[in-house]
């Protein structure tokens, strides 16, 4: 039956191959781009803390301790407990590279751990104060900001239309310079880039953080291929 299956698919590509190949055949095939750039609403910040100490418990310890202080100060700034989350835990051992090879290896000289947070702003304006808060009372491992839009649905609905317009545009100057009579279309697909964020990594940033932080433009794209009947000529 599985074999059945796979044969069938295969079958069903093979002509919507043929079918998409006889539409380029007798049609105008063109490719359309859309964008919409709009300013960002949402901050999203990837921080975290990274200890290192002779013992895998002290290192623990310590991470364990800077993370609850900064979830402390971030709950003193109103950031919600769904606005962030653990996204990185870790403890390894740190091998040490001056000592000669042991036959049982390289010697074990200290652990190193580390957690990461993600956490998202919803208020701009906070992003400065979130960033001198948690690095005053622990973080020390930034891994960078991305500004974003919390819902691009509208966005990237406009962006659609643009791309068929552009898409449409296209095929009219084309089937002109060519002599053509243009027809309906009779084939379209997409592929939406979505909401390109703008970055900040840490080389960015200064030590006044709130003075540092530039939000930008967010831009949401789509792009579409469509083709074209191609009409006999009256």
């Amino acid at each position: 039956m599985q074999r059945t299956l796979k044969w069938a698919a295969a079958v069903w590509l093979l002509a919507a191959g043929a079918v998409w190949a006889q539409d380029a055949e007798r049609g105008v095939i063109v490719t359309g781009e859309g964008s919409v750039t709009l300013a960002p609403d949402t901050a999203t910040i990837t921080l975290g803390v990274t200890e290192r100490a002779p013992e895998a418990s002290e290192a623990m310890t310590a991470v364990t301790g800077a993370v609850a202080r900064i979830v402390a100060e971030l709950d003193s700034l109103g950031i919600a407990a769904r606005d962030r989350q653990t996204s990185r835990f870790y403890l390894r051992p740190v091998f040490g590279d001056q000592e000669p090879l042991r036959e049982s290896g390289p010697a074990v000289v200290a652990y190193e751990a580390g957690n990461s947070v993600t956490v998202q702003v919803r208020d701009l304006t906070q992003v400065g104060a979130v960033l001198d808060g948690v690095l005053s009372v622990g973080a020390n491992d930034f891994q960078g900001i991305a500004f974003e839009l919390r819902d691009d649905t509208a966005a990237l609905a406009e962006a659609r239309k643009r791309a068929v317009a552009d898409a449409m545009l296209r095929a009219e100057t084309l089937a002109d310079a060519a002599n053509l009579n243009l027809g309906p279309v009779v084939r379209i697909s997409e592929a939406s880039r979505g909401p390109r964020p703008a970055q900040m990594e840490m080389a960015q940033m200064r030590s006044d953080m709130g003075a540092a932080i530039e939000s930008g433009e967010v831009t949401v794209r789509s792009d579409v291929t469509m083709v074209f009947e191609i009409l006999p000529t009256q």
